[in-house]
């Protein structure tokens, strides 16, 4: 299962191979994830770097579409490095690729800006499909962290019901744009929720930037931790 919201454009050019940088401590894991990508005619991996630090530094250079990332390595973290990243190249998206499964981490990495999180015991398929995915908007949650989610979301919801939708002072949207936020939170790319909601393409781009600034989020993987809180939508 893959839990998902969409985005506003595609990361790669039209015609060409998604690329890509690999970010992982362990020499090996980066050799072998490098083979294993590089059976895939679409995805080109054009670096690598050893630490988040060094991560900063080849994207500023390469300025790749994907960066796939560990959460845990030295000199400076993988969340870290997420947050400079995404302020240096805004367009790049960001999967970290973790064996960790602590909550503090998948929030860390949602608050940074990540597009997705996946554990690496993920098919390798599956690490391609993620790849796809978030350059055309997505953003992807492994099933065991869409639970840790989730526990987590009732959690906040008992320490923060005042922010629950319609009570006095919570950000109030609008009937279309609660219905955007239920769509993007589904997976659904922005052509999807234009054509399933008639209205233009443009229309979804402005009501999911509204939808950001309203409840002051800085990514559209917050708005799906917020939908799922609220409980607009709910993971299955």
């Amino acid at each position: 299962m893959t839990d998902a919201t969409t985005g506003a454009s595609t990361g790669g050019r039209a015609g060409e191979a998604i690329r890509v940088i690999v970010v992982d401590d362990h020499s090996l894991f980066r050799r072998g994830l490098q083979m294993v990508l590089s059976t895939e005619d679409d995805i080109d991996v054009v670096g690598e770097a050893s630490d988040g630090a060094e991560a900063l530094r080849r994207v500023e250079e390469l300025l790749p579409d994907v960066v796939l990332m560990d959460v845990w390595m030295p000199r400076r973290s993988g969340i870290d490095a997420c947050a400079e990243i995404k302020a240096a190249a805004p367009s790049t998206r960001i999967i970290m690729l973790t064996s960790s499964e602590e909550e503090e981490d998948l929030f860390g990495a949602v608050r940074a800006g990540a597009n997705g999180y996946l554990l690496k015991d993920v098919p390798a398929e599956e690490v391609a499909d993620a790849i796809r995915a978030v350059v055309t908007g997505q953003s992807l949650i492994t099933p065991k962290m869409a639970g840790l989610l989730l526990g987590e979301f009732n959690a906040m919801r008992r320490r923060d019901e005042e922010r629950n939708l319609g009570l006095p002072g919570a950000p109030r949207l609008s009937p279309r744009e609660l219905d955007v936020l239920r769509l993007l939170a589904r997976g659904m790319a922005n052509r999807e929720i234009a054509g399933s909601l008639g209205i233009s393409e443009n229309t979804v781009k402005n009501h999911v930037r509204n939808i950001l600034e309203k409840l002051q989020l800085h990514s559209r993987m917050e708005a799906v931790v917020y939908a799922v809180r609220e409980k607009i939508v709910e993971l299955s």
